[in-house]
């Protein structure tokens, strides 16, 4: 009796069941590749950024049970969920070191495609709704920690109303919108944008952000996975402390994406210039870059004075994020001097960064297409192979056998640290589990690739050896021939 061996059953049947089922819809419209070898993980940066929104929106789901968006009861729902709800540590820290992360691979993946001029492929329409996605989703994370209702989102919040307050004509019509009439209800209408609103407006600019073809790589997006737990792990997020109108507040700054404008503020400048108008002409001058940028190659070295100024406003924010994170610790000088930057000094550095910082960037550009001049014309006389680590089988196979024992250690380490109340330990361990599946899958894809490659050809032989082999060869032979 014959057996067909094409036979689809059981799990696969169904998958592919399921698979036939999606052929008609819009899901199809992207193609899906699976590399089966090592990319470059800034290939990866925004599907990663897609697939930690993807965790944002399981572990915000997962929050939503709990939280309660009260103004008095807010801070301590969150309380509850981080020292009561199982697993509710967990599960915070994740949310929030995922947001963290999302801001991150945005602003990675914005520089990438930056530098490397992929905008420049008829890409203008990504590149501008990657650039407003990306200002979105600060947006996102900025409603998510003002949430809470600490000290710290009190902070944010005052500073956020005050802003969108001096924009003229629609300013108050906006902050009342967004923030409602004082703090009676601000609490409710940032929960409805941070849950609803701007993941909706999210979802649909990545309808149409995403390209048709998407590459999915599985050991990078463990390997983000496992970075955010084992970040959870190493730096747990505290409660802050709650806000207490009666109560001064102490000295905080706000999340690291926004001390850069915090910075700006300190100068005790206009408002409107400050915290509305340069973030804007920045925002702007992003979106104008495609249709400025008139080279005809892609390669930064080939681009000097696009990538110029590129560094040089990555030199300008890392100096303001800096500037917003420093306070001088001596308690005897009076908080208003402690908090105040003079606007001279700040607005002067910023200043002379400019030319400097495109001065320098240019300069190391232009050495750069010197090197790769001299590199091309050296190029007979340098090394003909590049060196690679090739692994035998045998290697190969002892390495995935220490990964799957190092897989059970980690899998009993977290178990045992999650049952004796160890929170931030187990969520470390678990981090460490997903990068290590990592490892695992890339060493398997790596073993599968070199099974598949062809054995190398047979060197000839030479007349010398021949002639050396036949001299060898006993009386009996010869005799015979």
């Amino acid at each position: 009796m014959a057996v067909s061996l094409s036979r689809r059953t059981g799990t696969v049947a169904f998958l592919y069941w399921i698979w036939d089922g999606l052929e008609r819809t819009i899901f199809t419209g992207v193609k899906f590749s699976f590399p089966s070898r090592f990319v470059s993980p800034f290939g990866f940066l925004g599907m990663l950024t897609f697939i930690v929104f993807v965790i944002l929106g399981v572990s915000g789901a997962l929050l939503m049970f709990y939280y309660m968006p009260i103004l008095d009861r807010a801070w301590d729902s969150v309380e509850k969920i981080n020292n009561v709800v199982p697993f509710g540590f967990h599960i915070r820290n994740i949310h929030y070191h995922g947001s963290n992360a999302m801001v991150l691979l945005a602003i990675l993946h914005m520089y990438y495609q930056y530098f490397s001029g992929r905008y420049k492929i008829r890409n203008e329409i990504l590149w501008v709704t990657g650039i407003i996605l990306g200002t979105v989703t600060i947006l996102e994370a900025f409603t998510g920690y003002d949430i809470i209702f600490s000290e710290r989102a009190e902070l944010a919040i005052s500073i956020a109303a005050s802003l969108t307050n001096s924009i003229p004509i629609a300013g108050p019509t906006i902050r009342d919108a967004m923030f409602g009439s004082g703090f009676s209800d601000f609490v409710l209408r940032f929960y409805a944008q941070h849950v609803f609103v701007l993941p909706l407006v999210m979802l649909g600019l990545m309808a149409v952000h995403f390209p048709r073809f998407l590459v999915f790589d599985v050991p990078m997006v463990m390997a983000i996975s496992g970075a955010i737990l084992i970040t959870g792990g190493v730096f747990p997020i505290d409660m802050g402390f709650k806000f207490e109108p009666t109560v001064p507040p102490g000295i905080t700054v706000p999340e690291w994406y926004l001390t850069g404008l915090y910075a700006f503020l300190r100068t005790q400048y206009d408002k409107f210039v400050t915290g509305v108008l340069w973030p804007g002409l920045f925002i702007g001058a992003l979106l104008l870059v495609p249709f400025l940028d008139r080279y005809k190659k892609f390669s930064w070295k080939d681009r000097p004075l696009i990538t110029a100024f590129g560094i040089t406003g990555i030199a300008q924010i890392m100096v303001t994020t800096y500037w917003g994170f420093y306070i001088p610790s001596d308690t005897t000088i009076p908080l208003v001097q402690r908090l105040v930057i003079d606007p001279i000094f700040f607005y002067l550095v910023m200043i002379l960064l400019v030319p400097l910082g495109f001065g320098f960037s240019y300069m190391m550009i232009k050495m750069a297409q010197e090197a790769e001049r001299k590199a091309k014309l050296n190029k007979d006389k340098g090394p003909k192979k590049v060196a690679e680590i090739n692994l035998s089988q045998k290697w190969l196979n002892w390495v995935i056998v220490g990964l799957l024992a190092f897989q059970v250690y980690l899998n009993i380490a977290a178990y045992n640290a999650a049952i004796t109340g160890l929170n931030n330990l187990s969520l470390f361990f678990t981090g460490l589990i997903l990068i290590v599946f990592a490892g695992m899958f890339h060493v398997y894809r790596y073993a599968l690739s070199e099974a598949k490659r062809p054995p190398p050809a047979p060197k000839p032989a030479e007349p010398q050896l021949e002639q050396a082999a036949q001299k060898e060869l006993p009386k009996e032979h010869k005799s015979e021939n």
